[in-house]
């Protein structure tokens, strides 16, 4: 006799019995953080509605651009004249361990100046950005666990480097909803793919629905940058009549099997893509900024994305990560000099134009801007490997010590936190670790980072796992 002949028909299996029973503990847990969520603003039970964060907020959105791949700190926002002494010579601390054995002090080739009533220093290479020094914060004395990009992306991203987290921009979106239903409350834009690719943008255990966007920047066209979004052979109404047929089979497929959220998420996403149709294409065509805008900010891919990245905040999404490039660009283990300038010239131009076009309509006071990589890079040059091209002119990765600058959001502008030691290598006055960053982005954003949780697997997590401190000395 079979023990389970008298369950329905789905349940019949013992792997289908276990996966309904490990489904249904889940909505357990799930039913009264759906009812119990009074903070939407208008009172809508979609997941994306506007919600109330826990206090006032200073910040109500974020821009992210995301130099992928680790920029040398000791030769964009953190100058050491120490390494000019030690040129040649092997540092009097030594050298910490990274991922590749070090050599001697390699000097920064490059100039710093002072800008702004602040003072700043800041490199030759982003003079355009450092006309905005007295908006800019500079955090020099950030630190993460690993020297490895894949481990670093996702300690950065989602909190944590193994395992499988939700992405700092879903818990945003879960905490805040969006203030645009025809448009996603993340997007994440990159000519190409970062390392780890969409890990950095995941919902993990979190609804899909609070997953990012990913936008191909390497095409221009907004036919082209958001595939399929229109369709040629069928008008709006014979649309929504199609979504209204396939919502109830994929509903009579999700009764039969129960509630799944990956396919829950793959409904939600086919109404999205049915809303987005028209804000969508409209929010990411830039042709229709005036010519000055468009020349303000420039024409390489990133200075476009920035351009972009200021619609899609005018119109409600509240986080939006613009990617320098496919894989990790910044990444220079060789020839630095040359690989730094050209990469800082694609972005320059773009990032001092977004901080003149949000204070100019009056968005950068509650946009807060961040910037910077998953690591940064060692001032000791990296030895070369037998049968590789390094040359001795390029820098490891180094995640003991690097700069990441915020503005606008509530951040003090003009301000220095923290420091390194006098060759940029550790982390050694006033250190924040991300869990740190993560915590003050959600302060400013007016969360408690230890009250936003989402119980899972029998565990309250959250986005600082269980440490992080917000950086108080930073806040407006």
């Amino acid at each position: 006799m079979n023990p389970l002949e008298h369950l329905p028909p789905r349940l019949q299996t013992r792997r289908q019995m276990l996966s309904h029973m490990g489904t249904g503990l889940g909505l357990l847990g799930l039913a009264p953080l759906l009812a119990a969520d009074p903070r939407g603003a208008s009172g809508d039970t979609h997941p994306l509605a506007p919600k109330t964060p826990h206090f006032r907020p200073r910040a109500r959105r974020i821009i992210h651009i995301y130099l992928n791949g680790g920029p040398s700190q000791v030769d964009t926002f953190d100058p050491k004249p120490a390494l000019q002494k030690y040129a040649g010579q092997r540092l009097p601390s030594g050298n910490l361990t990274t991922e590749r054995p070090l050599g001697a002090a390699l000097p920064s080739p490059f100039t710093f100046h002072r800008y702004g009533q602040s003072g700043l220093e800041i490199s030759e290479i982003f003079s355009k950005t450092a006309a905005h020094a007295d908006d800019l914060c500079l955090i020099r004395s950030m630190h993460a666990n690993s020297p490895n990009h894949e481990q670093s992306m996702r300690l950065m991203n989602c909190g944590d480097e193994r395992l499988s987290r939700p992405s700092y921009g879903a818990w945003i979106t879960y905490g805040l909803g969006t203030e645009n239903q025809n448009l996603p409350g993340y997007i994440a834009m990159c000519p190409g793919l970062p390392v780890s690719d969409v890990s950095n943008w995941r919902a993990a255990f979190l609804p899909g629905i609070y997953q990012g966007t990913h936008i191909n920047t390497k095409q221009s066209q907004p036919d082209q940058l958001l595939e399929n979004i229109t369709n040629a052979r069928l008008g709006r109404d014979s649309q929504r009549r199609q979504l209204d047929l396939l919502a109830e089979l994929n509903a009579e497929h999700q009764r039969q099997r129960g509630d799944d959220p990956q396919l829950e998420a793959r409904i939600q996403s086919f109404e999205l893509a049915y809303r987005m149709q028209l804000e969508a294409t409209d929010a990411f065509d830039i042709s229709r900024e005036p010519a000055s805008i468009r020349e303000m900010y420039g024409n390489t891919v990133q200075s476009r994305q920035l351009l972009i990245a200021r619609r899609l905040i005018e119109r409600g999404v509240r986080v939006v990560q613009c990617y320098h490039g496919d894989v990790q660009p910044w990444d220079s283990h060789d020839m630095i000099a040359e690989g730094h300038r050209k990469l800082a010239g694609e972005i320059d131009q773009g990032i001092a134009a977004l901080l003149t076009d949000l204070k100019a309509r009056g968005l950068l006071e509650d946009t807060l801007v961040v910037c910077g990589g998953e690591f940064g890079r060692t001032p000791a040059v990296e030895l070369p490997a037998p049968g590789t091209p390094g040359n001795g002119k390029g820098r490891d990765h180094n995640h003991w010590g690097f700069t990441v600058w915020m503005a606008g959001g509530g951040v003090k502008g003009g301000h220095v936190h923290g420091a390194t030691d006098e060759f940029g290598f550790r982390a050694v006055e006033e250190p924040v670790h991300v869990h740190d960053l993560h915590a003050t982005m959600l302060h400013l954003l007016g969360f408690d980072h230890e009250r936003l949780t989402y119980r899972y697997a029998g565990r309250d997590f959250r986005l600082t796992d269980v440490s992080g401190e917000v950086v108080r000395g930073i806040l407006a």
